[in-house]
């Protein structure tokens, strides 16, 4: 789905973008040792429609947990999508097989009345955050930000989605930086198909019927898994021709990820998309050059004058405060993308 399709979501605030099930297991199968013994919340699904749930119920006894919980949002719109036509938000309780037949069903799963809503942040709902572990879905793009600083208030161990765009947010990036979130394994191809009612621009190769493909989703996480600590294989070497530096940052532009050479020290901006192969055992993260709020101080590292930062912008119109720029072959001056400056740590 092209990012102006996932704007107009966000703008409507209509964030139904219901996961597959292939998904979930799919990245799920990754952490099945951190969550024995422990209680997991999924707080922004309909549980009675939610895969989330189907997930967890159904392998609770193989996960070994304790208790799962979903809360669902009250429904306002006679066309809710999830087709639940009760205007109460409920939340939803399974501690697990009673009757030894491996399945959950209704006698066994705890339906219970919210007072409220049903909003992650309401105060009947961060009480059942506080009961929680481990924290599991797929929350709202609009309030990923907000999602993401709750979880963090409360110190929450947590797998959800969220769009790759998210990572230079100034609430997010810090984070990463600090190595307190990260990606867990991903989509296949970066791309998510969502269960969704919205309209889908995908190709009629991708497109599959009754959903939209995302592109640039992930899994963000801070529960640590193999992946993380896999060092990326290194075979380029530095050239000054192939590596411009920067004219206004001491540093060199890698244009791919898999392109960052093996015998370079110095500092280097690679794309946002590294963070999939991020190591930090391996790199470094030192900042980010992306103009905005987050960007470093393009000019004071390449001590460059404001009358040389003001030529530049004369060159280039879209040249702002923090915007990593190189010259090419041609002498053309060329504005970077978002860029992670890193670099590797000596081992």
């Amino acid at each position: 789905m092209p990012n102006k399709n996932l704007n107009k979501a966000k703008e409507a605030k209509k964030d139904e973008f219901y996961t597959q099930l292939e998904d979930i297991n799919n990245e799920l199968h990754h952490y099945r040792e951190h969550f024995r013994g422990k209680t997991v919340l999924c707080n922004c699904d309909d549980p009675r429609v939610s895969n989330f749930f189907t997930y967890f119920a159904y392998n609770f006894e193989y996960l070994g947990l304790k208790k799962l919980i979903t809360t669902c949002y009250k429904n306002q719109d006679i066309d809710l999508f999830s087709q639940n036509k009760s205007e109460k938000a409920v939340y939803l309780v399974y501690e697990g097989d009673k009757d030894g037949d491996h399945i959950p069903s209704a006698d066994e799963i705890g339906v219970k009345p919210l007072k409220g809503d049903g909003d992650f942040r309401s105060r009947e709902c961060i009480e059942l955050l506080k009961e929680a572990d481990i924290v599991v879905t797929n929350p709202p793009f609009s309030l990923f930000r907000e999602y993401v600083a709750q979880l963090m208030e409360y110190e929450k161990k947590f797998l959800i989605i969220g769009h790759q765009n998210a990572l230079s947010y100034k609430e997010i990036f810090p984070l990463i930086m600090q190595n307190k979130l990260w990606l867990g394994y991903g989509f296949k191809g970066g791309a998510g198909h969502f269960i969704s009612r919205y309209e889908d621009k995908a190709t009629a190769g991708d497109h599959r019927e009754g959903m939209i493909r995302v592109s640039g989703v992930n899994w963000f996480t801070n529960l640590d898994h193999r992946k993380r600590h896999e060092d990326l294989i290194l075979y380029k070497t530095y050239s000054s021709e192939e590596y411009p530096h920067y004219i206004n940052y001491n540093a060199i532009e890698v244009s791919k990820t898999e392109l960052i050479p093996m015998d370079y020290d110095g500092v280097m901006g690679v794309p946002i998309t590294f963070m999939d192969k991020y190591n930090p055992e391996q790199f470094e993260i030192l900042g980010i050059g992306n103009g905005g709020e987050l960007g470093v101080e393009c000019g004071v590292s390449a001590n460059l004058t404001i009358n040389q930062c003001n030529e530049l912008r004369k060159e280039d119109k879209s040249f702002r405060k923090g915007k990593l720029c190189y010259r090419d072959k041609n002498g053309k001056l060329v504005g970077c993308y978002a860029r992670i400056l890193i670099h590797k740590i000596k081992k």
